[in-house]
């Protein structure tokens, strides 16, 4: 979706029943409220489980997972803001946030309601505004101030997960070794993984796998088929590109495209 001071703004609408996202990580905040059922997640080294009604903020770059805690499942609602606008709002370069399960039931009601407006596209002002109230009430109730929490990983690991990231992302249809990264690196393979998982919350191959259904979820976006997306982005087929697809997003590529050709459909750009 378009139009939110400028930049895109997705929105996941979504139910599930027994599957469990692997571990994955956003470019973006992911802002969302559980409306039915229980569901828990690993964060920042903990379990964690939010109701319904508990609003949950995940920070951007931060590894994460989620699944149903009961037989019945879970559904949530939740849309993805940039750095940039939570930041905007907060009046600092990022806005951070030290508990990730909030439970603030008027602020939960706010942000469906949010969503709502923007999902149905009816009054574009009206979800604009729906979405910087909740927002800027997020922030200002719930946002710390400061660095990050003491979990972050060290800067020396930090900085050797960028580059073997970067690394990976130019070299996305051939990636390099293990072997070659760390010798690139003047490091040991044991090393740059350790660093890895300490910074980014999961092994690279993991990481690269995430960072292809990214990408191929942009193509998809843009009306390409999952067929024609898989070999773009690096998979080997389309049912390789599936099985991620789904461990990351919980949906199939083609339940994803026609997903966004409905919205695309049924909502006006703002």
């Amino acid at each position: 979706m378009e139009g939110i001071q400028g930049a895109s703004l997705d929105l996941l609408n979504a139910r599930f029943g027994r599957q469990h996202y692997a571990p994955h990580t956003h470019d973006e905040f992911a802002i969302g409220v559980c409306v039915d059922g229980l569901e828990t997640m690993r964060y920042r080294g903990e379990r964690l489980y939010s109701a319904a009604g508990s609003v949950v903020v995940i920070e951007p770059g931060e590894a994460h997972t989620g699944g149903p805690a009961g037989p019945d499942g879970f559904a949530y609602v939740a849309l993805y803001p940039s750095i940039e606008l939570l930041g905007g709002i907060s009046g600092s370069t990022e806005a951070h946030f030290r508990h990730p399960v909030i439970e603030d039931p008027r602020l939960g009601a706010a942000l469906r309601l949010a969503h709502d407006a923007l999902r149905l596209g009816k009054d574009p002002l009206e979800g604009e505004n729906r979405l910087l109230g909740v927002l800027g009430t997020l922030v200002r109730r719930h946002a710390v101030k400061g660095s990050r929490p003491a979990e972050r990983a060290r800067a020396d690991a930090g900085r050797i997960a960028r580059t073997v990231a970067t690394r990976l992302a130019d070299e996305l249809i051939d990636p390099p070794t293990l072997a070659e990264m760390a010798a690139d690196l003047e490091l040991s393979r044991y090393q740059l993984l350790r660093a890895f998982r300490d910074a980014m919350g999961m092994p690279p191959y993991a990481w690269l796998a995430q960072h292809r259904v990214t990408r191929a979820r942009g193509l998809l976006d843009t009306g390409y088929r999952p067929a024609e997306a898989a070999p773009l982005v690096g998979f080997a087929d389309q049912a390789h590109l599936t099985r991620w697809f789904r461990r990351v997003l919980g949906v199939t590529p083609g339940a994803y495209r026609n997903s966004v050709q409905d919205s695309v459909l049924r909502r006006p750009a703002l």
